[in-house]
């Protein structure tokens, strides 16, 4: 028997087997380019959708790819093969969706936008939409490609996709608005062809207003359910709310996940020397190097090693034994004899490989990437809401006793919003990498349904 939440999420986004498609009726055609496992398709097919053709080039997505949609029902659909090859298809087409590969402007990769072979793979893009104009299009990337830095490259993909014809918008979205507990911005570029009616009117779809929390997706944690205190930013942030507090880091309540760095600071950071045992001196002379090492009297770089000797004019009769007792427990290091900084020095990295461990009650969990993240979720809550003792519980309650797990493939899917029967790669490793390489489902859903609304 589902849960009530089960159903509210079913609710938000209804998606069933394909195989079931059969006994519908089609309201559209539509071509998957950039498939990868076929996040877009099963968000066009609840919707009506009938797919012609799908592009993808990697071996193992087509494999799961394959294994969840062709089948003698739909045999004839043709493979398309590598879009850099593609022109006329052999058919007229309403709707072209796709998501065009991230790499070159995603702060995870190198940055090297349209001079990056993947970047270029838009000019492949524009020359299918201009060669069979399809009535609209939808085609997903990540937030970067709207930054700044690379901003030229955005109004030229968007001033190629007019130029064939289109009314063309842009807009990031958020899974979290959807139906997913995942914080996943993407933008998404939209197009309505200029002679379709009302073409201009196309406005893309307002957030949900109903959130999940973790635990309502993943049946393997405990539910909580409690009334969060709040706080003024004097008890929580000393006074001084950082600059850096994202939307889902709220100003008056307790975080609802912690952050395992030395390099950072926080009511729910965790430190290496938090979880060793250290004494008082030892914990000050971590956390004055924590609040010096980025000052830029110290130098240049966003975390500088420290000498004994400015360590000795910030610290009161400071030994070097001290500072050695620190390096022998692996908390500090010397870097080319220069200074000492701590070993755990990249927040990515985390500590003991947790980068972070969010709680069953979070409303999210950080956006999920192919190549993995270091991030846990804890199997059950705490309850505690004093934040003096918040994050001392958290490790005895939580970290000591084990009480976490890794995501999973299926927790993958399950935060982009994948239905269950969906087959996913038999190698865990895979799955998760094909998963966030994905489309969130319930966001390409809503903002299909409202293209739908204006080409048909």
């Amino acid at each position: 028997m589902k849960s009530v939440a089960q159903a509210e999420q079913i609710a938000l986004f209804p998606l069933f087997k394909p195989t079931n498609l059969v006994f519908c009726q089609t309201k559209f055609t539509f071509v998957d380019l950039f498939a990868g496992i076929g996040g877009f398709r099963i968000a066009l097919e609840e919707l009506g959708g009938k797919c012609l053709g799908y592009s993808e080039i990697d071996k193992e997505a087509i494999k799961v790819y394959q294994k969840n949609f062709i089948s003698y029902i739909n045999s004839e659909e043709l493979y398309l093969g590598d879009i850099t090859k593609l022109h006329k298809l052999p058919f007229e087409i309403d709707v072209v969706v796709g998501g065009v590969p991230c790499q070159p402007w995603s702060i995870a990769g190198k940055l090297q936008g349209l001079d990056d072979p993947r970047g270029k793979l838009w000019i492949d893009v524009v020359r299918v939409v201009k060669t069979n104009q399809p009535k609209g299009f939808i085609f997903e990337n990540v937030k970067g490609l709207t930054e700044p830095r690379n901003r030229p490259s955005l109004d030229y993909i968007l001033s190629s996709l007019r130029n064939c014809g289109y009314g063309v918008k842009f807009q990031v979205l958020n899974s979290y608005d959807f139906g997913v507990p995942q914080d996943r911005d993407r933008v998404f570029i939209v197009g309505v062809r200029n002679d379709i009616e009302n073409n201009e009117c196309f406005t893309f779809p307002k957030p949900l207003g109903k959130q999940i929390k973790l635990y309502e997706v993943m049946p393997d944690i405990q539910a909580s359910n409690f009334t969060k205190k709040k706080f003024p930013p004097e008890i929580l942030f000393n006074g001084k709310v950082p600059a850096s507090r994202g939307r889902f880091q709220k100003i008056d309540e307790l975080n609802d996940f912690f952050i395992f760095a030395d390099i950072r600071d926080g009511h729910t950071t965790i430190h290496s020397w938090d979880l060793i045992k250290t004494n008082a001196r030892e914990k000050l002379i971590c956390k004055t190097i924590l609040k010096n090492r980025r000052k830029k009297i110290y130098g240049l770089k966003d975390g500088n090693p420290l000498s004994f000797e400015i360590l000795y004019q910030l610290i009161p009769d400071l030994k070097p034994e001290e500072i050695e007792i620190l390096v022998d427990k692996k908390i500090l290091r010397l870097v080319g004899g220069i200074g000492y900084e701590f070993v755990n020095s990249k927040i990515s990295s985390g500590i003991n490989g947790i980068s972070k461990i969010f709680l069953p009650h979070a409303d999210v969990i950080a956006t999920l990437t192919a190549t993995g993240t270091r991030d846990f979720v804890a199997t059950k809550s705490i309850q505690c809401q004093e934040p003096g003792a918040y994050k001392q519980t958290f490790i005895k309650e939580i970290y000591r006793k084990k009480k976490f797990k890794p995501l999973t493939a299926q927790d993958y899917a399950r935060l982009q919003g994948f239905p269950e029967w969906f087959q996913i790669a038999d190698n865990e490793t895979t799955a998760k990498y094909q998963f966030g390489n994905a489309v969130s489902i319930p966001v390409v859903y809503h903002l299909a349904k409202a293209l739908l609304k204006i080409i048909l």
